[in-house]
């Protein structure tokens, strides 16, 4: 009997403890699911611009830094400012996260292009796309200070999710929501 009794207790400890850990567990992905926005930091670098935006994995972006954030990437030489697609931040805090970067400042080069602006740029260098998706507000160019260069492409293919152009010599990378492909400019 006191054979019996021992082993009784044991089955009543192990499940007493796979009782409890389930508890820890729920509440871990409980507390992840709700933890407090990240922020994710953009600096314009052709106006000098910056800004700080709460964004939710879960959520996304709020409509009014949504709205702050299509400012921010405006086409610079014409003003206008044009809506931004959502899903090009989930990718920059992807890359942030992937990165190990807990916070960093993202230096945008160019975020909306205006049509007018595209055919311009376009005219002065075959390197630019003549139906961009900058042009749709799906493409941004951008670095991240003290990050090689090289190590963000990589991180940003490895989503496998749009666009992405890796461009050494002018010292930026390019992301868009388009279809999944790479390539090198200048």
């Amino acid at each position: 009997m006191g054979n019996i009794d021992q082993s009784r207790r044991k089955w009543l400890s192990l499940g007493g403890i796979i009782l409890g850990s389930s508890f820890v567990a729920n509440s871990a992905l409980a507390a992840l699911s709700t933890a407090a926005p990240k922020i994710l930091h953009f600096k314009n670098i052709n106006t000098g611009e910056k800004l700080s935006s709460p964004f939710s994995p879960n959520k996304g972006l709020a409509r009014s830094e949504l709205q702050k954030l299509n400012y921010l990437m405006r086409d610079r030489r014409t003003n206008l400012v044009h809506n931004m697609d959502p899903k090009l931040f989930m990718k920059f805090y992807q890359i942030q996260s992937r990165l190990g970067l807990r916070s960093c400042e993202i230096s945008v080069i160019c975020g909306y292009r205006a049509p007018a602006t595209n055919a311009a740029m376009h005219r002065r260098s075959k390197g630019v796309a003549s139906n961009s998706y900058h042009m749709r507000g799906q493409a941004i160019d951008f670095r991240i200070d003290n990050i090689a260069l090289n190590r963000v492409r990589e991180v940003a293919q490895s989503l496998k999710n749009g666009g992405v152009g890796y461009y050494p010599r002018s010292n930026f990378v390019h992301v868009d929501t388009g279809p999944v492909r790479t390539w090198r400019g200048s």
